[in-house]
């Protein structure tokens, strides 16, 4: 058998049949950031080491840093695992020639799946109730479960989601799935049904999916909280930056938030002292939306994918600077 043309460097997570895909094109060198104790997260030179060393021509990372010391390598390519290549310099790969490509909508499943549990889970008093039955507290201050944990069910309640891209499309299908009535708020979504002052006084359950820009930066304050209906859910599996996390405390101290579900915080870390942290009607977990097996699967899939496009002399379905397959 004659030797591979090409050798790819693989510091994402990879599987399924998009890594079959890979070793047919290239000889692989599969080393995930993910899999290292402790983490591992190259910055661009260290990465731009690593692939001299190793001969790649190919790169696919989810993590690792790819600045102007990469884009100095000879690169057929580079792979951002993720749907906002923000670990790339674009501009340093444009000026290079390099081709970026992305895996928009890899993990849409998984965080939509998340955000269904959260709700489930924050307004059905999952996490208290399961610590009263591990505490053989079942009957606590005279009182039996179905007193203390009663809550509404989400079959016939109207949610609200704020962005519909890949996520909130995901999750609108499962939430009218569960009986619920579902509307939107997306300036760039032609199929958004509503403005966002429609949505904050119309929803019983909020739910936030969309990026972090100057425009959404914690565009849900105070005000926006004061505007929702008294006893709403409110749910974030996109980014921390898109509330703020002050106006929702005092939402629920004051009861205008009934419950919540977070699984995104500030720099990724929420102080156990935080507020949030002594509510039970609070859900709260470390950013693991996408944390599934499948968004590898997924990512693996649409790199390769896109990889034997660009090596057939086709146009890969995603790439980010489109412009340097015109030289």
């Amino acid at each position: 058998m004659s030797p591979q043309p090409h050798r790819a460097l693989v510091t994402a997570p990879a599987r399924g049949s998009g890594l079959d895909l890979l070793r047919q094109m290239a000889e692989v060198v599969l080393d995930p950031w993910i899999d290292q104790n402790p983490i591992r997260i190259m910055n661009a030179e260290q990465l731009a080491e690593r692939a001299s060393a190793e001969g790649a021509d190919i790169l696919v990372v989810e993590a690792d840093l790819c600045g102007a010391a990469v884009f100095e390598l000879d690169l057929l390519a580079v792979g951002s695992c993720r749907g906002d290549p923000n670990n790339v310099d674009l501009g340093a790969a444009t000026a290079a020639g390099i081709p970026v490509l992305n895996a928009p909508g890899r993990n849409a499943d998984a965080v939509a799946e998340m955000t269904v549990g959260l709700l489930i889970a924050a307004t059905r008093w999952i996490l208290p109730a399961d610590r009263d039955v591990r505490a053989g507290r079942t009957m606590s201050d005279g009182t039996i479960p179905y007193q203390r944990f009663r809550g509404w069910q989400v079959a016939g309640r109207t949610a609200g989601l704020i962005g519909l891209g890949a996520v909130g499309r995901a999750l609108r299908w499962r939430l009218e799935g569960l009986g619920m009535t579902v509307i939107s708020y997306d300036p760039y979504a032609p199929d958004a049904t509503s403005t966002l002052d429609e949505l904050l006084s119309t929803a019983d359950v909020i739910s936030m999916h969309a990026p972090v820009t100057a425009e959404t930066s914690r565009m849900i304050g105070a005000a926006q909280f004061e505007a929702m209906r008294d006893g709403v859910v409110f749910l974030n599996t996109a980014r921390a930056q898109l509330h703020d996390t002050d106006a929702l405390v005092a939402a629920l101290e004051s009861g205008k938030v009934a419950a919540a579900g977070l699984d995104h915080f500030e720099g990724e870390f929420l102080d156990a002292g935080h507020p949030l942290c002594g509510m039970d009607n609070v859900v709260l977990t470390p950013h693991i939306g996408g944390a599934s097996y499948d968004t590898e699967a997924n990512h693996t899939r649409m790199i390769a994918e896109d990889l034997s496009r660009l090596l057939a002399g086709e146009r890969p379905l995603h790439i980010v600077n489109p412009e340097v397959l015109e030289h």
